[in-house]
């Protein structure tokens, strides 16, 4: 082409340019408007559950982290904040993603497909977007993967990607990159783990135990589930409060007060408060039980009668030969009888608990003389909730001997609140919710009670019942009214056991017709612990464990374990009695910590002492012995880690082993994310288990540190050890764990 065509040339070669930036830009000002129109569509529709696909949020191209919640209005977006030097897994999403925009209008779900590989021998992570992406575009699904490599970056970061099988994108990580980025972690405090770059606000409320008895086995799930996810949460950089909502007002303690004024030995009471008002409490709760245990029996008596009756005349029923006639007589009188034998199993378990109370020497002769003991509870209940002057001293009384109780357990566990506001807090808040929700025409008078009426419920959710009383659903409307005006939070969650999901869906979506759209509120539940018998952990009394007996018991099995190792070891004991002591108590609140979160939380789990203690397996104690082991290390070769962390001293990956403890090390940051996506510290659990202390014992055995090669290798492999301890401890931490030096 001549240069005078060159020029003849130019018109059109601009206008092509600026018809290609027109298409770019319109195809992304789409995009872009889909994403928002998502979550800017009128809140009649977003807020009501007749949608519930909007119970997720919706994917963010550039980071991709899938959430699941109960409802949540925000745009999804990475919570751990955006890429940071080790989050090696959302780089290469956000590379995909900008690979697959040519390809496709939305690449979020595309790009969810980039996982870690399951099979080191194909690569460290995995692409399986080709194959779906293929029958979108009608093309084989490798030539679709050909076509995504085309357009991949991903030199600087991992060796050529590879097509395996149908269409599978397997990518391998450059060595030489995964040995920089440790040794930017080498002396990075947050071993690589970026803080958010749009923060949000958190409550979470957790614990929140009924301080009218003593904290049992059943308080130990929500109080370190939802430890651990403040701890995380706040190291990610967002502003996280938590608050212990506890039970200080309610049923339990009109229970309390009449049983001090019937029950209470005074001189049991002077010398141990707690224990004396909890005997009280127990004697009331089963007196309370056994006289609507006998109204029940009654009713159940009625409706086995009816059962049986209904069985008899269904038996009676001639056959008629008609075969499919006789067929369905047949099977009716099968589920008449399933029905009356369940009935019959009714009846049996109520006689035997009234049998229970009846039998026993203390409780039976309290039976007739108090029964009408509910209604007296209610009525001393109401008495305080009225401002009654006497009933007010005793609650204020007795609230802080329980309260220093509970905060005794508290201290052991390493748990903490920003605020512990009870119901009590929200007593004078009641009367406005619900003269509010009525005037908002979202609450209405029902047989003398309020209600809310909810879209797609049977059953209303009460407010106020025809007494006047308010329920446990006015208190916690009144808790996101207070909470949202005074924190202003993005996120509410509520780490409760999974028996409560009917009230915080009914709750959840009574806020929302109530105006709080734009928050997310989650129900973060758990399963149950259970006995060795597979039911829920109880006393042979059938009454709860004590949570302070657990602590204690793990404790002594814990100093039994420290002190015959110590003995064992070659050269003698090396601890003291109390560093003993000490140790034990690290070591055993670790286990039974450790123990729960290590379970996924919406599972039940049997509690074992011998597992939850034992040196070997996913247990705290193996962890704990995992650090330890690393500073014996440094003990033994004299090592003074500060001063190799800041000697320039760099790590080296020449070793299968070196290469897969360091690509661990550096999904730290994934582990976080994969933890806070679901609210699962089971996740953090098994990354520290199954990637960290696994790899660093296959690494342990076949990589000799103070008997390396050369010094340079020494120095590497030292400050591998250093890496994977720190990532230990930190992890730990955040788990609310302790660790320790010597074992």
């Amino acid at each position: 082409m001549s240069p005078s065509n060159d020029v003849a040339y130019l018109p059109i070669l601009s206008f092509m340019s600026f018809m290609s930036f027109m298409v770019r830009f319109l195809t992304w000002k789409r995009r872009l408007r889909s994403r928002a129109m998502r979550w800017l569509r009128p809140a009649a529709v977003r807020g009501n559950p007749r949608y519930p696909r909007l119970a997720r949020t919706s994917q963010n191209v550039e980071e991709s982290v899938p959430w699941a919640v109960c409802w949540s209005p925000v745009s999804n977006r990475s919570i751990a904040g955006r890429w940071s030097a080790m989050n090696i897994l959302v780089e290469l999403r956000k590379r995909f993603a900008a690979a697959l925009a040519p390809l496709v209008d939305d690449t979020a779900e595309l790009v969810q497909m980039v996982r870690r590989s399951q099979d080191a021998r194909f690569g460290d992570y995995q692409a399986n977007c080709a194959m779906p992406l293929a029958k979108q575009l009608k093309k084989p699904p490798r030539d679709v993967a050909a076509q995504i490599l085309a357009s991949l970056d991903v030199d600087d970061l991992c060796q050529p990607p590879e097509i395996a099988g149908p269409g599978f994108i397997n990518l391998r990580i450059k060595d030489d990159w995964l040995a920089v980025k440790l040794n930017v972690a080498v002396t990075d405090p947050r071993l690589g783990v970026a803080v958010a770059d749009d923060p949000r606000t958190f409550v979470i409320d957790y614990s929140s135990v009924n301080v009218a008895k003593p904290m049992h086995v059943g308080h130990i799930r929500s109080t370190v589930i939802g430890d651990s996810l403040y701890r995380t949460l706040k190291f990610l950089g967002h502003r996280v409060i938590g608050d212990n909502h506890l039970g200080d007002w309610g049923t339990q303690f009109g229970m309390i007060i009449y049983g001090y004024r019937h029950f209470a030995n005074e001189a049991a009471y002077r010398e141990q408060p707690v224990e004396e008002l909890a005997r009280g409490y127990r004697t009331v709760n089963a007196l309370v039980s056994y006289h609507t245990g006998r109204q029940q029996a009654e009713v159940l008596r009625k409706q086995l009668a009816d059962d049986q009756a209904a069985v008899e005349r269904q038996a009676a029923v001639a056959n008629t030969g008609d075969a499919k006639a006789d067929k369905q007589a047949a099977k009716a009188l099968r589920e008449l009888q399933s029905a009356a034998d369940k009935t019959q199993s009714e009846v049996q378990s109520v006689l035997g608990k009234l049998s229970e109370v009846e039998n026993d020497p203390q409780l039976a002769p309290l039976i007739d003389q108090h029964p009408d003991i509910a209604e007296a509870v209610l009525a001393e209940t109401a008495k305080l909730h009225e401002g009654d002057a006497d009933n007010l001293r005793l609650w204020r009384e007795f609230l802080p001997a329980c309260l220093e109780e509970i905060d005794d357990i508290y201290r052991r566990l390493g748990v903490t609140f920003d605020h512990t506001l009870g119901e009590s807090f929200y007593h004078d808040r009641l009367a406005k919710v619900v003269e509010d929700l009525k005037q908002s025409g979202i609450a209405t008078d029902s047989d003398g009670a309020v209600c809310v009426f909810l879209p797609g419920e049977t059953a209303p959710m009460i407010v106020r019942k025809k007494d006047g009383a308010f329920l446990y659903a006015t208190t916690d409307l009144a808790t996101i009214q207070y909470r949202m005006d005074e924190w202003q939070p993005n996120a509410i969650l509520y780490v409760v056991d999974h028996r409560q999901s009917m009230h915080f869906s009914h709750l959840f979506a009574a806020a929302r017709l109530w105006g709080y759209r734009d928050v997310e509120l989650t129900h973060v539940s758990f399963g149950t612990v259970l006995g060795e018998n597979g039911r829920p952990f109880v006393t042979r009394a059938g009454d709860t464990v004590g949570l302070r007996g657990l602590l204690d018991e793990a404790v002594r099995r814990a100093l039994k374990i420290v002190t015959e190792n110590d003995e064992a070891k070659p050269d003698g004991p090396e601890l003291t009695a109390e560093q003993r002591r000490r140790v034990a108590e690290v070591v055993g609140v670790a286990a039974l910590k450790y123990a729960d979160l290590s379970h996924n939380r919406t599972s039940d789990y049997v509690f074992s002492y011998d597992k939850m203690l034992a040196t070997g397996g996913n247990t705290a104690t193996y962890m704990q012995y995992a650090y330890a082991r690393v500073q014996n290390i440094f003990a033994r070769g004299g090592v003074d880690i500060e001063s190799l962390r800041s000697s320039g001293a760099r790590i080296e990956l020449t070793e299968p082993e070196e290469r897969a403890l360091a690509i661990e090390l550096l999904r730290f940051p994934e582990a976080l994310e994969l933890m806070v996506e679901d609210y699962r510290p089971n996740q953090l659990t098994s990354y520290l288990f199954d990637q960290v202390a696994n790899r660093y014992s296959s690494f342990y055995e076949k990589c000799p540190v103070l008997k390396a090669d050369n010094p340079q290798q020494r120095d590497s492999r030292l400050l591998l050890c250093d890496l994977t301890a720190r990532t230990l401890q930190l992890g730990l931490e955040l788990l609310g764990i302790e660790t320790i030096e010597k074992m």
